[in-house]
């Protein structure tokens, strides 16, 4: 295969979708095409998220993965699009019998003092049980696994047909038309990786770039093997080994830096140069300058 790679674009095989949306119980893999050899080279990556309209997803907080029961499970004490709870209350996604899938809503207490949007939060009893530090519409998302500490995101409003997001986010829901659990998952930007739970933030489709939480541990610096976006350090992506020679090649996968197009060539690599991620003139606004640390 060849190592020239002058554009990545993105060829998204997506399955049931991911993290900072959430990842499946199996991570996935998002194929790159190399666009002026035809060659491809594979980027590891958590199950991409798509919009609430599109194709179903499992959603994952902590590391824990919950996947609604496509029949929408057992009744529900409230509407999570109308917060219809009795005042102190808010309706949230909740486990009926404590395991790890939301399959109904209901009304739980509002903590005093809760937290904010984008502010720290905790989750409260067992990880399905939609209790946390929340305010009403909020949800603890992004949640550290050990010690259950995350932040604060929104719920989507509208209607379950039609979910609504502040510009900036993208409506993440585990079922079209379902209502169990949709939530306003915050955009990022490649370049300054400016996740507000200090995660990596990588590309969700061609267009629409996301957070996921960060697993790396003391590992996902650049050249580490990797098998998925989320066990590299933020900045950097789970890329094709043979775009570093600095990579293991039997690895699955090799952590690689995003670069700036616009700005003086800083790979890590031996020979390596910023390679433009999009097809020229194909890149949406705003991301034209994003680029990938590779053998050119």
């Amino acid at each position: 295969m060849s190592r020239r790679a002058t554009a990545l674009l993105l060829a998204c095989a997506c399955v049931p979708a991911a993290d900072a949306p959430g990842t499946s119980a199996t991570d996935t893999i998002i194929t790159t095409s190399i666009a002026t050899t035809g060659t491809t080279a594979t980027t590891s990556a958590a199950p991409t998220t798509t919009t609430a309209t599109s194709t179903s997803e499992a959603l994952t907080s902590g590391g824990v993965t919950f996947i609604q029961p496509p029949d929408g499970g057992g009744s529900k004490e409230c509407d999570l699009f109308e917060q219809d709870c009795p005042e102190g209350m808010k309706c949230s996604p909740h486990s009926a019998d404590g395991d790890n899938a939301w399959e109904t809503l209901k009304c739980v207490d509002v903590v005093p003092a809760p937290a904010g949007f984008h502010e720290p939060c905790q989750l409260l009893g067992v990880p399905a049980s939609g209790e946390d530090t929340c305010d009403e519409g909020l949800m603890c998302w992004f949640t550290q696994s050990d010690t259950g500490v995350g932040i604060c995101l929104p719920h989507c409003t509208g209607s379950p047909d039609a979910p609504v997001c502040a510009p900036g986010s993208r409506c993440s829901s585990t079922f079209p038309g379902e209502d169990i659990l949709s939530l306003c998952l915050p955009s990022c930007d490649p370049l300054a990786q400016d996740c507000p739970n200090g995660g990596p933030c990588t590309p969700w489709d061609e267009e629409f770039w996301g957070c996921y939480s960060d697993d790396s541990g003391d590992e996902g610096q650049a050249f580490d093997p990797c098998v998925h976006v989320r066990a590299c350090d933020p900045g950097l992506t789970c890329a094709e080994p043979e775009l570093a020679d600095e990579c293991d090649p039997r690895a699955n996968g090799c952590c690689l830096p995003y670069c700036d197009l616009d700005l003086p060539n800083t790979c890590p690599g031996q020979g390596q140069a910023c390679v433009a991620w999009y097809v020229p003139g194909q890149a949406p606004p705003g991301l034209e300058d994003v680029g990938l640390c590779a053998l050119p």
